[in-house]
């Protein structure tokens, strides 16, 4: 086995993998919540929304970067249960003290429980709009802009949204600070800054989310400051 190899399937590779993953997965969070906010935008018939969903199906650069996201996701969910069945594996008094410490919080201790949730919350996702937009005749009989609309008047959609949002909320939590952690970016006066910027994070992005679905189920948009006319 090679040096390489050997590195990413050890303990510390394994933290490695998930912390690069997860970086890479909350740039890809940021991105996609920027154009899921066009949604709440009129102008017109989601024109700006369309145009967003067209060039992230239909750009080569967007498509690689896409597959690099499948594989991330992937990537990021087998390497976290690794490390969960490592840990549950582990005996002695050490996995106690890091369980029991002080700077253990519900997210750091309930990461895989947190993690799943998110990670069928991604797959019914892509269920609802991702496999209907490539695999079925929708997209051809309407906007995306129209499919989401329709999509987010299912009230259990919706539940379903706001809960995997709230899980986002706690994963993101802890594994923000984890990942600078795990790099060794983590320390001395930065430790206090960026665990308030991955708490802060954690909840506008998360809130941000859950909020699409919740003010297009009850019909309370577009939001008037983000109201764009015809021809502007």
């Amino acid at each position: 086995m090679s040096g390489s190899n050997k590195f990413l399937n050890s303990s510390i590779g394994n933290k490695f993998l998930v912390a690069i993953t997860g970086l890479f997965l909350i740039l890809f969070l940021v991105i996609h919540l920027l154009g899921n906010l066009l949604l709440l935008i009129n102008d017109g018939e989601g024109e700006m929304f369309n145009s967003y969903s067209e060039i992230m199906g239909t750009n080569i650069f967007i498509k690689v970067v896409a597959w690099v996201l499948y594989i991330s996701i992937i990537a990021h969910t087998v390497k976290g249960v690794s490390i969960w069945i490592k840990n549950r594996r582990a005996r002695g008094t050490q996995k106690y003290a890091v369980k029991s410490g002080s700077n253990s919080t519900f997210a750091s201790r309930n990461m895989m429980l947190l993690g799943t949730l998110v990670f069928f919350f991604i797959a019914i996702h892509m269920g609802q709009f991702w496999y209907q937009f490539k695999f079925t005749h929708l997209a051809e009989e309407s906007s995306h802009f129209e499919i989401v609309q329709a999509t987010f008047q299912i009230p259990w959609v919706v539940i379903v949204y706001v809960l995997g949002c709230v899980a986002l909320a706690w994963h993101l939590s802890h594994g923000f600070q984890s990942a600078f952690q795990t790099l060794g970016l983590r320390r001395g006066r930065y430790v206090q800054l960026i665990q308030r910027i991955g708490l802060a994070f954690a909840i506008v992005v998360s809130v941000l989310f859950a909020l699409i679905p919740i003010l297009m189920y009850l019909g309370i948009y577009p939001i008037p400051e983000f109201t764009v006319l015809p021809g502007q």
